[in-house]
């Protein structure tokens, strides 16, 4: 006999609160439920993403280890948007590890991380177009970060999209072309391209 106990709250995180789920983004825990899975009891939060129509069950033992949180503070998204609003650091490694780097900031769940991606590849309107690519990751990105601060400002997904490239128009003017790559910040050392 398999029976549903509801409860409201687990390990500080309570029915109908958002959180983020690091390779989801924002969600809101819906149900907190126990099941019987192969004749065993496992307690579950269900959580929906609206924006992806999904819904996931994270078992509530492992909730910490795969990373899911509480939404950040006021004053970390503070500290997100001032991230926005500097320099663009650039590697000059190759696109194909830095797409990587990328991609595995935006699915770290850190709002501080996907901020800079957020501005590492921005581009103003003066400034040359984005690969297929390179539009793919900053809009994931500013996706995951604009949800977040949504929810955290009370806002609406648009005004928070509004906020970060005001933030991000205030940062340095951004240049064309050549001028950014020299300024580019070298973590390792440069690599010829050469086919």
């Amino acid at each position: 006999m398999s029976i549903q106990k509801k409860t409201s709250q687990r390990q500080g995180f309570k029915t109908g609160e958002s959180i983020v789920y690091p390779a989801h983004g924002v969600g809101q825990i819906v149900a907190i439920e126990e099941q019987e899975v192969a004749g065993m009891k496992l307690e579950l939060f269900v959580i929906d993403f609206e924006k992806d129509k999904m819904r996931l069950k994270v078992p509530v033992a492992k909730a910490e280890s795969v990373g899911m949180r509480k939404l950040s503070e006021t004053d970390f998204v503070d500290r997100a948007l001032k991230v926005v609003q500097g320099r663009a650091r650039v590697k000059k490694t190759m696109w194909s590890r830095r797409a990587q780097e990328y991609d595995a900031k935006i699915n770290s769940g850190d709002l501080i991380q996907i901020a800079e991606v957020v501005r590492d590849l921005y581009r103003a309107e003066s400034q040359p177009e984005q690969s297929y690519s390179e539009r793919q990751l900053y809009e994931a990105a500013l996706g995951r970060m604009a949800r977040e601060i949504a929810a955290v400002n009370e806002l609406s997904e648009t005004e928070a999209v509004r906020l970060i490239e005001a933030n991000l128009n205030k940062g340095p003017k951004r240049t064309k072309g050549a001028e950014a790559e020299d300024e580019a910040v070298e973590d390792e050392p440069a690599q010829d391209e050469a086919a």
